[in-house]
């Protein structure tokens, strides 16, 4: 019988490129292009390449572990699951509700973290609640909210892209964060337009750029500001748009004209004539955009710095046109749908607000509880897990690492072996897992049925291709068989498609509506682009409207390439009439309550900590080509560590020679928070005055045990990219 293969997406970043699996004679899986994906179009980076080896069962959890005598060894389902909901219950009802907490993946399909977010709420009634995600793109979504009313990664599809005249691209090395999106910055080059990149590194993606930027760190919000300052006093600003389609200009450029280009030049390291060039670039054609990654975000001033960025673009009419406007780079794989659904502290489905009564009783009537049950906003992702140990006694965990992710890492490391208890989910035993009292085995991207939604706003069907090893099971499956013991026997489905049938009413009416949306229509059309209203009355479980039930015992998933619904749907038409979806926000109207857009008057402020005699550098942190954030997965594929063996120190030749340090010496980097050990990689392409390490490494090369927890007042979001630091050169022993 010749295999099958099954059309499904890539576990790893935002981009979530299209790609086949087939199961092969011999075992094991291989994992092919799709060329009729528009994202990717048939291109593969290596760890979409590789990324079914984390399948293999040599790689990975498959049965379910406790922790006797200090070990953690074997156990069943039954008792693994009852150890978990005994010590939930008990530290609920010894200390209260929230002192349990609850802590999710921007990596979980949009139907986990919408029952995560359910299970938080009303199964153990806790406010602390939030996720990894926290970490990615919060404060683009907090400016981007700011402004037009409305967070969506991208607000236009990535094909827009080689259509505009100019593209500045902020502090993104998507080169090697996202390898298959370099083509339409190619294109875009080809076809006439010009690229922009700002980055104190001059990066893969900078090697590309028709100008690169080279500030400081953590002086992006200063960069954005003289540009702005630039475009006013040379004429360019775009009256009639500001006046048809803005509110706020008046006190925006103020601010900005507080920024003089010397000024500017000062602060960042960027050169006036550069400033200047990049205005010429930006504004002459007719149609431009400016993308933001984790460079100008992860600062305690993400915010502000970002809303700097937006109002370059709204100063020029380059929002809400076609070919033109701000986006965010989103990086988790779905970060985008994991933070619409209700795992963010103050969120529910369908990016509601929690403390909205209106959202609170349209969200409790889908869930069928009093709307004053629902527990208010919680702690934000550093706060909470800096609380784990003291309010916060029990933590269930979710598709994260933060043992390697978190900022300032080994005090989050004693946090969590503080706790009480900790039960941590997921596929491989990461070093948050190591420290877990339970820990469960489950299935992964090929293995389960669900939906993402990409950085364009693109929700994606991922499909099951293979059976899942024996003794694993889906988080679904947890979350159902942790909420009966809890004592809510109902509302917690294990079939994927049905609780997207739910996540579809939570929706409905809300900012990311997705009550339009069906996986027949995800698989027809390639994804949908959200909002897509309600389909119109008379559609039926056979147009691919509500789920047709296909879920077995355990929750789970059907047959390879076999679409839910298709028994019930086979041969029937799609309805006559659907909401299209929305690839392109705000060509009307902006999502604000009269439909103009807002600037928000910033002005530029130091990082939470500079550099002073002790530590006279600046560390920033990144990921590169061959790794994926924590590294959890990635870490356990051979070609990826063959290519990316271990952490280093970037390092400019300059500094080098000062600290007399050559190419893989090991070099010690000190912050205020702890050191880390790496060998030096020696190279002009970063400032003098700044080093670099990558993120993904545990143990005494791992970078976030160095950076700096500073939260931006609004997002939440630490200050990753910048902190103060001294290097030493290590003895050899």
């Amino acid at each position: 019988m010749e295999n099958t293969s099954t059309p499904t997406h890539c576990p790893y970043c935002a981009l979530q490129c299209g790609m086949n699996i087939t199961p092969l004679p011999q075992g094991g899986v291989e994992v092919t292009e799709r060329a009729d994906f528009p994202v990717n179009r048939g291109a593969l980076c290596g760890k979409g390449r590789t990324a079914a080896e984390v399948l293999s069962p040599a790689v990975r959890l498959t049965t379910p572990l406790v922790r006797e005598g200090g070990r953690l060894v074997e156990a069943s389902w039954p008792e693994a699951l009852d150890r978990i909901a005994g010590r939930l219950a008990a530290t609920r009802e010894r200390y209260g509700p929230d002192a349990v907490g609850v802590f999710g993946g921007g990596g979980l399909t949009n139907e986990k973290a919408y029952a995560l977010g359910k299970f938080a709420r009303v199964v153990l009634g806790t406010s602390q609640i939030d996720y990894n995600g926290r970490f990615c793109m919060s404060s683009a979504a907090a400016a981007g909210t700011k402004a037009f009313g409305l967070d969506r990664g991208l607000p236009f599809p990535l094909e827009d892209i080689p259509r505009t005249g100019c593209v500045i691209l902020v502090g993104s090395n998507l080169a090697e964060t996202m390898p298959p999106s370099l083509r339409f910055f190619t294109e875009l080059r080809e076809n006439g337009g010009t690229l922009i990149v700002v980055d104190p590194r001059r990066t893969r993606t900078a090697e590309q750029a028709d100008l690169h930027l080279s500030p400081r760190p953590g002086t992006d919000l200063a960069l954005a500001l003289g540009l702005l300052h630039l475009v006013v006093a040379e004429g360019r600003t775009d009256e009639e748009y500001i006046r048809e389609r803005t509110t706020g200009w008046e006190e925006a450029r103020a601010a900005a004209m507080a920024h003089w280009p010397e000024y500017v030049e000062r602060i960042t390291g960027v050169p006036v004539p550069l400033l200047r060039e990049a205005v010429r670039m930006f504004c002459e054609p007719e149609a431009a955009m400016v993308l933001t990654a984790r460079g100008p975000e992860q600062q305690s001033k993400g915010t502000d710095t970002v809303g700097a960025w937006i109002n370059l673009c709204l100063a020029t009419g380059r929002a809400g046109r076609p070919l033109s406007g701000y986006g965010c780079l989103t990086g988790q794989g779905n970060g985008q749908g994991g933070r619409e659904h209700g795992q963010k502290a103050d969120q529910l489905p369908g990016y509601r607000k929690l403390d909205d009564p209106a959202a609170r009783r349209h969200v409790a009537g889908v869930w069928g509880v009093d709307p004053d049950s629902l527990p208010g906003p919680g702690r934000s992702a550093y706060e909470l897990l800096d609380a784990l140990g003291g309010d916060v006694r029990a933590l269930l965990l979710m598709g994260s690492n933060p043992v390697v992710s978190a900022p300032r890492a080994a005090h989050i490391e004693e946090r969590l072996r503080s706790l009480d208890f900790l039960a941590v989910a997921d596929v491989v035993l990461s070093e948050t897992a190591e420290l877990a009292d339970v820990v469960l085995p489950v299935t992964q991207w090929a293995e389960e049925t669900g939906t993402t939604t990409s950085l364009e706003g693109r929700v994606l069907l991922r499909r099951r291709a293979v059976a899942p090893p024996p003794g694993v099971h889906s988080d679904l499956y947890v979350l159902h068989e942790l909420a009966g013991r809890l004592g809510v026997e109902k509302g917690f489905p294990t079939d994927p498609e049905e609780v997207f049938g739910e996540l579809r009413r939570a929706s409905a009416g809300g900012p990311a509506d997705y009550s339009g949306i069906t996986y027949r229509r995800l698989a027809e059309e390639n994804g949908v682009f959200w909002p897509c209203p309600e389909e119109p009355a008379g559609t039926t479980e056979a147009d691919g409207g509500e789920p047709a039930g296909t879920a077995e015992a355990d929750g789970g998933e059907p047959d390879r390439g076999a679409l839910p619904g298709d028994a019930a749907g086979a041969g029937a038409a799609s309805p006559a009439v659907a909401h299209p979806g929305t690839p392109r926000l705000f060509l009307d109207r902006f999502a604000t309550p009269d439909g103009r857009a807002r600037f928000v008057a910033v002005a530029h402020r130091a990082t939470a900590e500079e550099p002073d005699a002790e530590y006279p550098l600046l560390l920033t942190t990144g990921r590169v080509v061959a790794q994926y954030q924590s590294g959890a997965q990635t870490r356990r594929v051979a070609e990826l560590n063959a290519a990316a063996p271990g952490p280093f120190v970037e390092l400019h030749p300059r500094l080098a020679a000062r600290l007399g340090a050559a190419d893989g010496d090991p070099l010690a980097v000190v912050s205020r928070r702890g050191r880390a050990v790496a060998p030096a990689r020696i190279t002009d392409t970063i400032r003098p005055d700044t080093v670099f390490m990558p993120f993904h490494w545990p143990g005494e090369g791992r970078a976030n045990t160095l950076t700096n927890p500073a939260l931006d007042p609004t997002s939440r979001m630490p200050e990753f990219k910048s902190c103060a630091v001294r290097v030493e050169v290590v003895p050899r022993s």
